[in-house]
């Protein structure tokens, strides 16, 4: 009986209609067997019917399974059904519990000897590692899973670790090490002799080859897992397998075919009931018709996968996916469309940053209440000292009167000491509140003020008119800049030439605006400044002056020149549309927006919000919700100014034609 199961295992995975047929025949003698085959065979059954698409008797069978192990009091029958659980959860797109299970079923797992069931305990908790963006804890579960599974006989373990690395090692950029790693996956799957596991190798190709910029060898890998997918009769690898063939497509701009294939792939997901695979088909499928022209199409299919991803509540995939939803729409010519895509992909980027920076913060907090703790206890226990030295000074001074003199000179003397050291302490404690305030108030990267500070400090700030010497406005001023084509820059060199691009922006800000003006890492690749006090007529002058600066730098990166260009929104500050002038917070948005339409006619580029017209014919809220219609309708005065020369070739998937303004703008 444990033969056959085991030799479901495979199908379980890639032919889950055969293998159900087989489970169910042995079903009634399974039920019947010993606690670990039982145990096994609910967890194959389960697995198939997930496989197959029907989740909810998947999830049945898996909590029948946890009841198996806590009525036996096994704690590795009841790990397996913590996994298996785990695996229909995230079918189930509940991420959040899905990780939780597989944490604790990693932790009930090696406390067995069941060095199988550990390997596969490892690998999920890794996974699940990886999922959350802990890739340092993703990296050790899954090397620790490789170790393991190299002690295993059957090779099944290994290859499962060997993939999960990997795809771990594609994610994280390191390409050689993926590679390495992969070579040995193929070589294990070659002798399983299992092709569901080559076709499983071949897809990990892919990725890898795709994301280090190889896509003839990528295309190739594909190709070929499709092909063994194929004649293995495994759906589920075919639905993906035709998914990244769409995509691959893609990215070459090949957009008819990139067609085909994700019609197929949505017809195949229909049949595997996959929602992830559905989602990523439906969103490929949107892009092709954008890219043919098809804006209708397009829209309806690419939102119809973003439900999926939102539902999910993976934020960074979702980051990325409407951030690739604007592109298209830009380059199909849908600037209205491309706008709310990218204030889309906005909201979900402020989002993740406020998080990241309130768990420094809360961190930060954690360990200096730690450190406070700690100081109280050792004052406790030198007060406790003292008040012993007291004691035995009592008795002493009831004995020998002649050694009164000494003792309260020693006493003299401790507490001196104690007060010199509580002074001492109270100075340290002094100065770790000023370094959490200053920590508090500066981005860690860039050493610039953090979107908090600038929060509080507008709080309080009252921005008043004033006339300069030959009597022009002397006004507050907001420039808000994003860099272009940053996302190209951490795709093609990595993170860390992305993290020397924002000091070097950082730095250049510091020398281009003045000592007294406030400079913000407003997240992300976003910069914002506030200059409480310039002429009127300079603020187009200070944007020209950002721009130039900026375009002027070059960053050598491991021998590559790299330059970039920001584009920039403005507005005098306080914008006064009618009698009443806006909250900062408003005005920053107008500025956001400004920023917005500098990106969608051709970046390197400044736009300002000069001044309002005819402002009793229109509301703030109909200028807010469309900035660039209020402008051609004359409701808003706009002013354009110009960078550098124009970059010729902007990175692929990039739009390359600049917006011509009408003439109506202010120059």
């Amino acid at each position: 009986m444990d033969a056959s199961i085991a030799e479901i295992r495979d199908q379980a995975r890639y032919v889950p209609d055969k293998a159900l047929i087989q489970l169910q025949k042995m079903e009634p003698a399974a039920r019947a067997a010993a606690p670990p085959t039982k145990a096994e065979f609910l967890s194959q059954l389960s697995n198939a019917w997930r496989a197959l698409g029907q989740l909810e008797t998947a999830l049945l069978l898996s909590e029948e399974l946890i009841a198996y192990g806590r009525s036996q009091n096994n704690p590795a029958i009841l790990a397996k059904g913590l996994l298996t659980k785990a695996y229909v959860l995230s079918s189930m797109a509940d991420r959040k519990a899905s990780h939780q299970l597989a944490f604790e079923a990693e932790q009930m797992a090696n406390g067995t000897a069941d060095l199988a069931l550990r390997v596969q305990a490892t690998i999920t908790s890794g996974q699940s590692y990886a999922e959350q963006g802990n890739f340092p804890a993703a990296l050790g579960k899954l090397q620790t899973a490789v170790d393991l599974g190299r002690q295993l006989d059957d090779m099944v373990p290994l290859a499962q670790a060997l993939n999960a690395l990997a795809l771990l090692y594609t994610q994280m950029k390191e390409y050689d090490k993926g590679w390495a790693v992969l070579d040995e996956s193929v070589r294990v799957a070659e002798k399983l002799n299992s092709p569901g596991r080559l076709a499983t190798a071949k897809g990990t190709e892919y990725g890898l080859a795709i994301d280090s910029h190889q896509p003839k060898r990528a295309l190739a890998a594909l190709q070929a897992g499709l092909e063994v997918a194929r004649k293995m009769g495994a759906k589920t690898l075919i639905a993906n397998t035709l998914v990244n063939l769409s995509d691959s497509y893609l990215k070459e701009q090949d957009y008819a075919r990139a067609l085909r294939y994700a019609t197929e792939a949505l017809a195949a997901s229909a049949e595997t009931r996959d929602a992830s695979t559905r989602a990523t088909a439906l969103i490929n499928l949107g892009q092709a018709h954008l890219g043919l022209g098809n804006l209708a199409e397009g829209r309806k299919h690419f939102e119809a996968g973003l439900v999926y991803y939102e539902k999910t509540g993976d934020q960074p995939e979702l980051q990325v996916i409407l951030k690739e939803y604007g592109q298209a729409l830009e380059r199909a010519g849908d600037m209205r469309g491309a706008v709310a895509a990218y204030h889309r992909e906005r909201t979900i980027s402020e989002a993740l940053f406020e998080k990241q920076r309130q768990k420094a913060v809360y961190e930060m907090q954690e360990k200096y209440e730690t450190e406070k703790k700690q100081r109280q206890i050792e004052l406790l226990s030198r007060e406790n000292q003292v008040k012993s030295a007291e004691l035995d000074n009592k008795r002493l001074q009831q004995r020998v009167w002649w050694l009164l003199a000494v003792v309260f000179a020693l006493a003299a003397v401790i507490v001196g000491l104690l007060y010199r050291k509580v002074r001492h302490a109270n100075a340290q404690l002094e100065v770790k509140n000023l370094e959490l305030k200053a920590q508090s108030s500066l981005d860690p990267l860039t050493s610039l003020y953090n979107r908090r500070h600038f929060q509080e400090f507008m709080r309080s700030h009252n921005q008043v008119d004033k006339r300069g010497p030959g009597g022009e406005d002397i006004v507050g001023a907001l420039f808000l800049l994003d860099v272009d084509h940053f996302k190209h820059v951490n795709d093609t060199y990595g993170h860390a030439a992305g993290d020397i691009v924002l000091k070097m922006i950082a730095e250049t800000l510091r020398v281009a605006l003045r000592e007294t003006d406030m400079i913000v890492r407003w997240g992300g690749e976003e910069f914002l400044a506030f200059l409480p006090a310039i002429p009127r007529s300079g603020v187009e002058e200070i944007a020209r002056r950002i721009l130039t600066s900026i375009s002027a730098q070059q960053i050598v990166y491991q021998d590559h020149v790299l330059s970039v260009n920001v584009s920039v929104g403005f507005a005098p500050f306080p914008l006064v549309p009618a009698e009443t002038p806006l909250p900062w917070e408003r005005a920053v948005n107008l500025v956001d927006m400004a920023l917005y339409l500098a990106k969608a006619h051709g970046r390197n580029r400044a736009y300002g919000v000069r001044g309002f017209d005819r402002f009793h014919q229109t509301s703030m809220e109909a200028i807010e919700q469309d900035l660039e219609r209020a402008w051609r309708a004359g409701y808003v005065d706009l002013s354009v100014v110009l960078g550098g020369p124009q970059d010729p070739t902007p990175p692929p998937g990039e739009h390359s034609n600049v917006v011509q303004l009408k003439p109506a703008i202010k120059l």
